[in-house]
């Protein structure tokens, strides 16, 4: 909505005071309501949600869920009244990682949980009139240690009343905003002490007086002939008739179309909670095959481990043999030696003995 803009300084998408303040807002009601109210704190006007289930009362922005807010700037202030009652709100943002992350800030939570794609975090408001700041950039390092790109969704739920919602490129002072930005601007001026203390001057009568107009009689002739009072219905008592029949028409036609509305509406909602649930059964599923996979190639690591075992096993068996060959082929050898020797000691003898013969 807002990428294609100038985004510097303020960027504002909600003013209670404005003549369609949810022109780039929906909302969801159910067992609640959404309307605009004076507030009797700042005697200026302030939209109120309210309903008995913070999950089913709330705005959202844009209406459009394939649409993004794409808003660039850090700091998100959000001016709103504390009801005393459970409130909380939410904004996805876009990270460096092309990651969409949902920070969801409500007043019954007491610790911060920190998930892959949603971080939770408890807020203490005072009573009264409140301004929420909060920097994108720091949480998304903080919780995730990446780096914030954009604001694509928000959505504020019951119970509380908004003032203004903005986002801004930096922290300002009161003197550098406009009144309309303020948490309290002046409404009434002030009377000086001057003013005050000057007495009034007291009226002085007027000396003129009014004569009294003596109005002269009239004489009235009375009617020789009585007027023709008409039989037909008068066009009032027709209207009567008519009206309440189109007025019941006109109301099933409205309620007809709430009704229709209010089920495109849940059927949206229903779509998009199937979407995250899909999703977060994808991301599980996802899971779930990277750790088979990494537990098969864990076996086969495995059985590389134990078909090496196996090979270096069978060369050992085989070193094994042909060192024992080798020994019997010494031992052979050996004997053979022997035998020579042998002979060739008995043929020395023998030639001994016949030469002393």
């Amino acid at each position: 909505m807002f990428r294609n803009t100038y985004q510097g300084g303020l960027l504002s998408i909600l003013y209670s005071c404005g003549s369609s303040p949810l022109e780039l807002w929906d909302m969801h009601v159910k067992n609640g309501y959404i309307r605009r109210i004076t507030d009797e704190e700042i005697k200026s006007l302030a939209l109120e949600i309210a309903g008995t289930n913070v999950a089913t009362t709330y705005i959202y922005c844009p209406p459009d869920p394939k649409k993004a807010l794409g808003i660039k700037l850090p700091f998100l202030v959000i001016i709103i009244k504390n009801m005393k009652k459970y409130f909380t709100f939410e904004i996805t943002i876009l990270d460096d990682k092309d990651m969409h992350r949902r920070f969801r800030v409500s007043n019954f939570q007491s610790t911060t949980r920190v998930r892959p794609f949603c971080t939770s975090m408890p807020i203490g408001l005072s009573g009264g009139w409140n301004q929420i700041q909060f920097n994108l950039c720091d949480f998304t390092r903080r919780a995730y240690g990446t780096n914030y790109i954009e604001t694509t969704r928000m959505q504020i739920h019951a119970n509380c009343r908004i003032r203004r919602v903005y986002f801004a490129d930096r922290l300002y002072s009161e003197d550098e905003i406009a009144e309309d930005f303020k948490l309290f601007f002046p409404i009434h001026r002030k009377k000086c002490v001057r003013e005050e203390r000057v007495p009034k001057k007291p009226r002085v009568p007027s000396i003129i007086t009014k004569e009294p107009i003596i109005e002269t009689e009239v004489k009235v002739e009375e009617m020789i002939e009585s007027p023709i009072i008409s039989e037909e219905p008068l066009v009032k008592d027709l209207i009567e008739e008519a009206v309440p029949e189109e007025i019941e028409e006109i109301i099933t036609e409205k309620d007809e179309k709430v009704m229709k509305r209010d089920e495109e509406k849940e059927e949206e909602e229903e779509e998009r909670e199937k979407e995250k649930e899909e999703e977060i059964e994808e991301e599980e599923a996802e899971v779930k095959e990277e750790e088979v996979e990494v537990k098969e190639e864990e076996a086969e690591v495995k059985e590389e481990e134990a078909e090496i075992k196996k090979e270096e096993a069978e060369e050992a068996e085989i070193f094994d043999e042909e060192e024992q060959t080798e020994l019997t082929d010494t031992i052979y050898e050996d004997e053979d030696e022997k035998r020579a020797i042998d002979t060739s000691r008995l043929e020395q003898d023998y030639t001994a003995d016949e030469m002393e013969d």
